[in-house]
């Protein structure tokens, strides 16, 4: 009797496990879903796609999966199904559908590093209204009227500390560069930002922002001694490092630390106004949003383009001689930068562009459907996600001859300055990159000094890509 009953709870048991691999393996959908494999329940194939890989190629995960099923394909990450697309005509529909079709995503674990009131996951009107916001601080005009001199002054600091030492030579890792690099973009940022000054600070931000990167892309085990746990530790000792600021502030408001109004006093004033919808605990995180979102992709960039020209001669001396001929037109050579000679550097643009495309720091942008879309002959059920992969665009050899090679003359005579189906660095739609224009300022601005300064570059550098959930 017993054997009977044990043999009948293991055919339930199984049953049951085959039922829920079954659906787990055949989504609902109205439709036809575009072929692909869900793999095992939760697990999916989470494993294979977080495989870290060579940054300046596709991910041998979407070309494996691309050859064999075509430009949109089914998966299942992190316990998500997802449908993947690599066309150019899909992934322009889906950031011109933001908030009718389609919504911004992040997993449950990103949600919870982040903080479940972050700004990042904000739709509709309290996305506009928090892009606003940021405007004020990243906008044209207040890039030309007050951002460029306190960036070129920061970059200027960091070159004169590097040149201290002589020479600076990279060998082997991208540790020593990147670092560099990552200091040289968080003082300045910070300094716009909240007037942080590392040198003078007696909590180290900087180290706090670092532990969080470090974990970010990690299992989430939250106990002590995983990088998870250190990313969730980074994130509390950087939230408590600006919300003293705030409260300090907010305690001597006719006391500004800077010297002059910086973005934490333009959100203070927003909070104060009677009639706004801001509050100190978003204002918080929007300011860690900010320094987050720069700390690491535009540290990123720098050292990439920094590479790519120590790998080209003739992209180096061309971009070393249009900024000789600023410094030749110039009536006082030790000035810094103008907007009108940043607006001029017409090849050191074309750098950036192909930085940017090679490069591709941001592998994949996430989007839930709120409602079922037909896509290219498929039926996308409300709730599930789509991600647009944009390294499969900016390397699709049909749009780009040589798509692996440095080549910043391909941009000749093209728009250097809007983004395309075919070049989405920066996404698209109305979650466009509120902070383009200010990237690129700061890596023009980091390039000029570079080829003026130094009179070489040599950078040996293995630099590897980890998908982030963007």
């Amino acid at each position: 009797m017993e054997l009977l009953t044990a043999s009948y709870l293991m055919t339930i048991v199984f049953l049951w496990i085959s039922y829920k691999i079954y659906k787990w393996s055949n989504p609902q959908s109205k439709g036809k879903l575009p072929p692909g494999s869900t793999g095992l329940p939760y697990i999916g194939e989470t494993i294979q796609f977080f495989t870290p890989y060579h940054l300046c190629d596709i991910h041998p995960f979407i070309k494996k999966r691309v050859a064999r099923h075509g430009s949109l394909f089914l998966t299942s990450i992190v316990g998500q199904k997802i449908v993947v697309s690599t066309d150019p005509e899909v992934n322009t529909f889906i950031f011109q559908q933001e908030d009718k079709i389609f919504e911004c995503f992040y997993t449950d674990g990103f949600v919870k590093l982040l903080g479940t009131d972050s700004v990042l996951a904000y739709h509709g009107y309290l996305h506009k209204y928090i892009k606003n916001l940021i405007l004020r601080l990243v906008s044209p005009e207040n890039l030309k009227a007050n951002l460029l001199r306190e960036m070129d002054l920061s970059t200027r600091n960091a070159f004169q500390s590097w040149s201290s030492r002589g020479s600076v030579e990279i060998k082997k890792e991208t540790e020593s560069i990147f670092s560099l690099f990552q200091q040289m973009v968080f003082a300045c940022v910070s300094k716009l930002v909240m007037s942080y000054d590392e040198t003078k600070a007696k909590r180290n931000l900087r180290g706090n922002f670092k532990d969080f990167l470090d974990g970010l892309i990690s299992f989430p085990i939250n106990i002590p001694g995983t990088a998870f746990h250190a990313c969730l530790q980074g994130r509390k000792k950087a939230m408590k490092v600006i919300t003293d600021a705030f409260m300090e502030r907010q305690a001597s408001p006719n006391n500004l630390i800077s010297g002059h109004k910086d973005f934490l006093d333009y959100l203070i004033q927003e909070i104060n106004d009677k009639d706004t919808i801001l509050n100190q605990a978003v204002a918080a995180d929007l300011v860690f949003v900010l320094l987050f979102a720069t700390f690491e992709t535009t540290s990123t960039s720098i050292t990439m383009a920094t590479k790519f020209l120590a790998d080209n001669p003739a992209a180096l001396g061309e971009l070393a001689k249009e900024h000789q001929d600023i410094l030749k037109n110039r009536s006082e050579q030790d000035t810094g930068i103008t907007w009108k000679e940043y607006k001029s550097m017409t090849f050191t643009h074309m750098v950036i562009n192909e930085t940017l495309r090679l490069a591709n720091i941001v592998p994949g942008i996430f989007r839930r459907v709120i409602k079922d879309v037909d896509l290219k002959g498929y039926t996308i059920p409300k709730g599930m996600i789509v991600m647009v992969s944009p390294s499969t665009v900016h390397l699709n050899p049909d749009k780009y001859q040589d798509p692996l090679t440095f080549n910043p003359w391909r941009w000749k005579g093209k728009e250097l300055h809007m983004g395309s189906k075919d070049f989405m660095a920066f996404g698209g739609g109305v979650r466009l990159c509120v902070g383009a224009d200010f990237a690129k300022l700061q890596l023009a601005v980091y390039l000029h000094y570079l080829v003026t300064k130094y009179r070489s570059i040599t950078v040996f550098l293995f630099i590897k890509a980890t998908w982030i959930i963007h």
